[in-house]
């Protein structure tokens, strides 16, 4: 409850408790429509990157170190960014980025319009959205820690 310990008073942290899942939520559509409206796996990964920053600025950064793992959010991040590339070198017989997925995979290439519709672009969509996630949040935690080191 003090806020010399860099936390929020309690109604700040009960706020936090109550909108974090609901920015997650939000974010994981941005993403998943991200061909179908505005917005796509930077704008959602961004959206779920804020719930983890306000996590970082309710709670403070010792209970976000209790609950962040430098080496899972690394992986993840490296599975996101090998799995934007591996999806654009599907069609590389045809093209760079080709949408082979589309033209003749066995899923999304469904009616136009649908969520199953775009070939690898919500394979895409979610690549950037998990990279951007990890990448702000581990870029938020360690500037974070640089602060906390620099006094």
């Amino acid at each position: 409850m003090s806020t010399t310990d860099g936390d929020m008073g309690v109604i700040v942290r009960t706020g936090a408790r109550a909108t974090i899942p609901l920015i997650g939520i939000f974010g994981a559509y941005i993403v998943a429509h991200g061909h179908l409206t505005p917005g796509g796996g930077f704008q959602g990964g961004a959206t779920i990157a804020g719930a983890g920053i306000l996590f970082l600025l309710a709670f403070g950064l010792g209970e976000m170190k209790r609950h962040f793992n430098k080496n899972l959010y690394s992986v993840l991040e490296g599975i996101g960014g090998l799995a934007f590339l591996g999806a654009a070198m599907l069609g590389i017989g045809t093209a760079f980025f080709y949408n082979v997925l589309w033209h003749n995979g066995p899923f999304f290439n469904g009616k136009p319009g649908t969520l199953l519709s775009a070939g690898y672009l919500p394979i895409m969509n979610l690549a950037v959205g998990l990279k951007v996630f990890t990448g702000l949040v581990s870029a938020m935690v360690g500037l974070a820690l640089y602060r906390r080191w620099r006094k």
